[in-house]
């Protein structure tokens, strides 16, 4: 089996809250290929767990981002350009809407809410993409993390499915317009995983049962599992594909009923 060396390279992890995170199990992945990692937190409240974890790989920063404040957006890449000089790798794994717009109808969604969980889910990623691009003088991916709510109907997953949807728009845009940069962007969609995310979502135990029951291979995902599609996507073994959703999800997402 061809190894996947990612040796010499960096990487920018977007989205760890604790050991438990989606991008936790992907900085692991790229970690034990050899890729040098750095991590944003948003907030003291977060920085104690990503700083424990970033401890695993010796010299990763912990940079404070908001990603909706420009100026920690600015200071993020400036200290990124200072420590490394270049980045080939971009993991995208940020999300959010107000407990409300996820408790009740979709279509009470207020404009604020819907402003909210737009703007961290979806824009962020456009603003992410658009920063990272001028240090990938190599080329590089970028990956972002996505669920099937964009395409289908899932029960008070409500205004992140739009966020989705708009985020897989992104990916396909951007794809085109980085492509001659030699810059690949794409989006996993991962089955239902007991993250911190996850639990906001109410009725979520029932969503991952029914998802177990029903996909082709009688059971729900792991992160690693979810990792190790990131490292194939992030490595040249992926270096034809690009603006493409990866499922990750046992199958789930071929069946009608």
């Amino acid at each position: 089996m061809r190894a996947i060396d990612l040796s010499d390279q960096v990487a920018l992890i977007l989205g760890v809250a604790n050991q438990r995170s989606l991008a936790w199990a992907i900085a692991e992945a790229l970690g034990e290929a050899g890729c040098d990692l750095a991590f944003t937190c948003q907030g003291e409240r977060l920085r104690k767990n990503v700083t424990g974890l970033a401890e695993k790989y010796a010299g990763a920063p912990v940079i404070e981002c908001d990603v909706t404040r420009p100026d920690q957006m600015d200071a993020l890449f400036a200290e990124l350009q200072q420590r490394f000089g270049k980045l080939d790798h971009v993991i995208h794994s940020v999300a959010f809407a107000t407990k409300e717009d996820l408790a009740g109808a979709f279509r009470n969604t207020s404009p604020e809410g819907f402003r909210i969980a737009l703007e961290i889910s979806a824009y962020s990623f456009i603003d992410i993409s658009n920063r990272a691009a001028p240090m990938m003088k190599d080329g590089g991916s970028i990956l972002g993390m996505t669920y099937m709510a964009s395409q289908r109907v899932i029960p008070r997953y409500n205004v992140m499915g739009s966020a989705k949807a708009a985020l897989e728009h992104g990916v396909r845009q951007l794809a085109y317009e980085l492509g001659p940069s030699n810059i690949r962007v794409n989006a996993i969609s991962a089955g239902p995983v007991k993250t911190i995310s996850a639990r906001g979502i109410s009725g979520f135990s029932s969503m991952a049962a029914h998802h177990r029951d029903s996909a082709p291979l009688q059971r729900n995902i792991e992160p690693r599992e979810v990792a190790d599609a990131a490292l194939f996507l992030c490595s040249e073994m992926a270096s034809g594909i690009t603006g493409e959703i990866l499922y990750v999800d046992a199958g789930y997402n071929i069946m009608a009923f």
